[in-house]
C-alpha cells in the first residue's frame, strides 16, 4: 500500500476539489469519513464520490482527471523507478498489480492508528518503541542479490541465500513457501540490517513538504 496519493506534481491530491486535504493525516481522515458505511474498511464509497472518482481509473470507469498513460506518481515512486523497480500509480484501481485499493483501505487503518502508532516520515522517529515505515518488498530482494525479473522466493535454499546477504542465520523451516511469507521474512531481516543507517532516514530528495503530504518509501535514496 501507499500511505498517500501524489501531491507534489499538481500541488494537491485532488486538484479542483475544494475538499482536497492539505496533508497525509487529513487525507486518511477524509477517506475514512466518506467510507464510514463500508464494511471491512473498504473504500467503495470514497471512489464512488462524484469528485473523488474523477481522479481514479476503475474497471469500466476511467475518471476524466486520470491522466493519459500510467497515471500520477509520488516523488519517491520516481525514485523507485531509478532503482529499477516497477511502481504503479495508486490512482489506478485496475489489474492484478494495482495497489490503489489496498492503499485506500490502509489509509482508513492509518486514520484509526493516529496518535497510537507513528508512520515515518509523517511522524518523527521516536527515541524508542515501534514505528511504521513504507517499504517496497522487491527492494530487499534486489539488494540481497536477486536478479531483476525474478521477484518471488518460493524455496528454502533461495531464502537462506538472500538472508545471508543481510547477516541473518538460516530460517526455521516453513510449513509451505509462498511469496507472502518469504517477503515478510526477508523484509524483516533487511530492516534490521538497514535501520541503523542514518542516511536512509534522511533521503536527499525528501523535503518537509513531501514528508507531510506524500510520505516516502524507506530505502529509496
Amino acid at each position: 500500500m501507499s500511505p498517500a496519493f501524489p501531491f507534489e506534481d499538481e500541488g494537491a491530491y485532488f486538484p479542483g476539489w475544494n475538499s482536497s486535504p492539505p496533508d497525509g493525516p487529513s487525507l486518511w481522515g477524509l477517506v475514512d469519513a466518506l467510507s464510514s458505511g463500508d464494511p471491512h474498511l473498504a473504500a467503495t464509497s470514497f471512489v464512488s464520490h462524484p469528485e473523488a472518482r474523477r481522479h481514479f481509473r476503475q474497471r469500466g470507469d476511467c475518471g476524466d482527471l486520470f491522466p493519459p498513460g500510467r497515471g500520477r506518481f509520488r516523488i519517491c515512486e520516481h525514485g523507485q523507478e531509478l532503482l529499477r523497480l516497477s511502481p504503479y500509480s495508486c490512482f489506478n484501481l485496475v489489474g492484478a498489480s494495482q495497489v490503489g485499493k489496498s492503499s485506500l483501505t490502509g489509509m482508513r487503518v492509518l486514520h484509526r492508528l493516529r496518535g497510537t502508532l507513528g508512520l515515518w516520515p509523517f511522524d518523527p522517529v521516536p527515541a524508542k518503541g515501534p514505528l511504521l515505515v513504507e517499504i517496497y518488498t522487491a527492494l530487499p530482494a534486489r539488494l540481497a542479490g536477486m536478479r531483476k525479473g525474478t521477484s518471488k522466493i518460493r524455496d528454502p535454499q533461495s531464502l537462506d541465500t538472500l538472508l545471508d546477504a543481510f547477516g541473518s542465520e538460516p530460517h526455521q523451516p516453513l510449513p509451505r513457501y509462498d511469496d507472502h511469507a518469504t517477503d515478510a521474512i526477508l523484509s524483516a531481516a533487511w530492516l534490521r540490517y538497514a535501520a541503523p543507517d542514518p542516511g536512509l532516514w534522511s533521503p536527499a530528495t525528501l523535503t518537509p513538504e513531501l514528508a507531510r503530504t506524500e510520505g516516502w518509501t524507506f530505502g529509496v535514496p
